[in-house]
């Protein structure tokens, strides 16, 4: 029965002595949260309640000052909204998908725990740091610690959980990841597709981090997760939306991205998550930080407070990450030079830009550039399925109407709606790939602007940036 989105949410449904037991907590986002017993068990630890002391958008409150919500807010507003979207399976379904009170409790924990095992600094940490300490080898993800530390958990606070329970939690922390459980070994597969969904992309931790990241930094939010909630039905074991929904579902991955070249990879704020990346790579020799990564019982001591380890530090090895550090309180940062978007028809060959390649494209002139110069980033941009249109991925239903205006029914049959079907304004390209080039001083501007331009001519025979370097910054000088 198709229903009126006008009505108020759909509180997840507990026993009066489950309720008594719980405790309440006033999201910004979503209002009043309702925490049962087990969710605090897990909460009031110290290793989830490091979640407080990792920022969710991690360096770009440099940039962006509202931005400094939490994991921890996320955390408890993906578990909200787990429990949001079971329910209202359950609600809709329950007799025929077989949803029961630990189905309920099971998706809800793992959208508590979900990023238990984040890393500090945002991605920063797992995708920038890590591959630099290790040579690029680094198979380390935050998803394979949030499991090691449920594991850690339960065992540190001897948490009275059902193991049946805490595995499949696990699993569907994993359920995105590349090591992922085989996807046609489990029952009710749908729940798998709630937290983190490897299926098709749209799943409630977006659903969370979308709504509250825009709102933290000041930005616009045309996505409505709640119509997605309303409108989402079981069939043949995965969730599919109605095909009205399709353009909402469009501005989810939109949104997502929008949020990825505005915020995200801020070319300002890229600018000091590279001299963040410098600084910890400096103090890793001294500090071991990478060395605390495969145990729980030391990586939970890790968050972002490791700055000030090192900025306090009076510690004649860890000198030049402090200078590192005190430029940019002092906002001497690294220089951006200049970016180019990579030509669509280069895309699926392209490798990564390195420094090295910069300096071997500088022609001979009055400065010399090194590689210790120059800070590339490469910034990826996607609708999380890389070159492909997510969209391809999901399947709608239609909800027909019967001969009484007043009646319709959902049809069981699903399908895909391939974009021209739709609009033919929707892209035709679902990927960006952007090489920003910085000077770590600022006198060598000039030259690495130079030799950057020179390497995209030597690369696809023009040049590819759309401005010019500013003749004023090229000429700056300490």
């Amino acid at each position: 029965m198709e229903t009126l989105n006008n009505e108020a949410p759909i509180r997840n449904l507990a026993s009066s002595d489950e309720l008594r037991s719980s405790k309440q907590v006033y999201d910004n986002v979503h209002g009043y949260i309702n925490l049962d017993p087990l969710a605090l068990k897990f909460l009031d630890t110290e290793q989830f309640q490091r979640l407080r002391e990792l920022k969710q958008l991690g360096l770009a409150n440099m940039v962006f000052p509202g931005a400094v919500h939490t994991r921890f807010e996320h955390s408890l507003g993906v578990y909200w909204l787990a429990g949001e979207a079971v329910q209202k399976l359950k609600n809709y379904q329950g007799l025929e998908l077989g949803i029961d009170p630990t189905d309920i409790q099971t998706v809800k924990l793992a959208g508590l725990l979900h990023d238990i095992g984040h890393g500090p600094f945002s991605h920063l940490f797992e995708r920038e740091f890590l591959p630099r300490v290790s040579n690029g080898v680094s198979k380390w993800s935050h998803e394979e610690m949030s499991v090691k530390m449920v594991d850690h958990i339960v065992d540190e606070h001897n948490i009275d959980i059902e193991p049946d329970m805490i595995k499949r939690v696990k699993d569907m922390i994993l359920a995105s990841s590349e090591i992922a459980v085989t996807k046609g070994s489990r029952e009710k597969r749908f729940l798998y597709d709630i937290v983190a969904n490897g299926r098709n992309g749209i799943d409630v931790d977006k659903f969370d981090y979308i709504v509250r990241d825009c709102r933290a930094c000041g930005l616009g939010c045309n996505f409505q997760f709640q119509r997605l909630l309303e409108s989402m039905r079981v069939l043949g074991d995965e969730i599919c939306y109605r095909s009205k929904e399709y353009l909402t579902i469009h501005k989810l991955f939109y949104t997502r991205a929008d949020l990825y070249r505005t915020v995200y990879t801020h070319s300002k704020a890229k600018a000091i998550e590279l001299m963040i990346v410098d600084a910890l790579v400096k103090a890793n020799g001294y500090l071991q930080i990478s060395a605390q990564i495969h145990d729980p019982s030391e990586y939970w001591k890790l968050d972002d407070s490791i700055i000030k380890t090192i900025e306090t530090a009076l510690i004649p090895e860890l000198k030049e990450s402090r200078d590192l550090i005190l430029r940019i309180r002092r906002r001497n940062l690294y220089q951006y030079c200049n970016e180019y978007a990579v030509p669509k028809d280069m895309l699926e060959h392209f490798k990564d830009v390195t420094a090295k390649d910069i300096v071997c494209s500088q022609r001979s002139g009055p400065v010399t550039i090194k590689e210790e110069d120059v800070a590339v980033s490469n910034v990826r941009i996607d609708l999380t399925r890389g070159k492909d249109n997510p969209l391809e991925s999901i399947n709608f239903f239609k909800v027909l109407k019967l001969y009484s205006p007043t009646l319709d029914y959902e049809s069981n049959y699903k399908f895909p709606i391939p974009d021209d079907r739709v609009s033919h304004l929707l892209p035709a390209s679902y990927q960006d790939m952007i090489v920003r080039v910085y000077s770590k001083t600022p006198e060598l501007v000039g030259a690495i602007s130079e030799a950057f331009e020179n390497f995209q001519l030597k690369t696809y025979g023009v040049k590819t940036q759309v401005h010019e370097t500013p003749e004023k910054k090229k000429q700056r000088r300490r």
